[in-house]
């Protein structure tokens, strides 16, 4: 018998937890289930780790979840898995890299055009398994190579837009990660989604490293603020909550 990985809280609204007991207490519970997430922050800040513990937890209560990887192979991930002790046995991993022709100007697409129409083969086999799975959790990493793609800001938002309308229905909880190597902060997807966490990783002259986490937004549902320390060690994220002093 499956566990189940849903939790209601005061207001009613069901959560789905995150596998990483700090943040679901941060959160109140976890993530609103059937929304789209944003998880940002620089590489080596422990996104892919966490979007793995993410997927982990639904496959321990018996969920179906998928990771689609723009950036990172499979046999990276599986060493990321590896890294942890852990396996992705109940992950399904689809890789989408992109072409050398892609990249290339005069060949950019739209991967998620509103209307579904012009979706590449690719693409259209990835949204393929999300209809076959019908998974409970899914991970999109990374943004910045959907930003690439795109070619410029308004493509690419229409393209979030087209994903998030795509999942809507679907009884879904989506992680999208971005690494911020865009040359500004861009905001396209903060304002789409649901909510945002940021990862952060300080490098002090002086002294350890030092990473924190940082809710900016978690729409409809109220959450500690503030900036909390994590690590990162074997066997995933570790987040200290900080203490409210309201």
């Amino acid at each position: 018998m499956s566990e189940s990985s849903e939790s209601t809280g005061t207001n009613g609204i069901e959560f789905s937890t995150t596998g990483i007991p700090g943040l679901d207490e941060i959160l109140t519970g976890g993530l609103t289930e059937n929304r789209l997430y944003l998880v940002e922050g620089v590489p080596g800040s422990g996104k892919t780790t966490l979007a793995l513990q993410f997927l982990l937890e639904g496959v321990r209560c018996g969920e179906s979840v998928l990771y689609v990887t723009l950036s990172e192979t499979a046999e990276e991930l599986h060493a990321v898995a590896r890294s942890h002790g852990w396996t992705l046995d109940g992950i399904e991993v689809r890789e989408l890299v992109p072409s050398e022709e892609s990249l290339r100007p005069d060949e950019q697409y739209t991967m998620f055009h509103p209307s579904e129409v012009e979706l590449s083969e690719t693409t259209r086999a990835i949204l393929a398994d999300v209809e076959r799975l019908k998974p409970k959790r899914v991970v999109f990493d990374s943004m910045s190579e959907l930003r690439l793609l795109a070619g410029n800001p308004l493509r690419y938002r229409r393209q979030i837009l087209a994903l998030k309308q795509f999942f809507a229905g679907r009884n879904c909880t989506v992680l999208l990660l971005d690494d911020l190597t865009s040359p500004s902060l861009d905001l396209q997807v903060q304002s789409i989604a649901h909510g945002v966490v940021r990862l952060e990783q300080l490098l002090p002259e002086i002294g350890v490293e030092r990473r924190r986490l940082l809710v900016v937004k978690f729409r409809g549902v109220h959450f500690r603020g503030g900036y909390h320390d994590y690590i990162i060690r074997r066997g995933g994220l570790q987040v200290c909550t900080r203490i409210s002093t309201n």
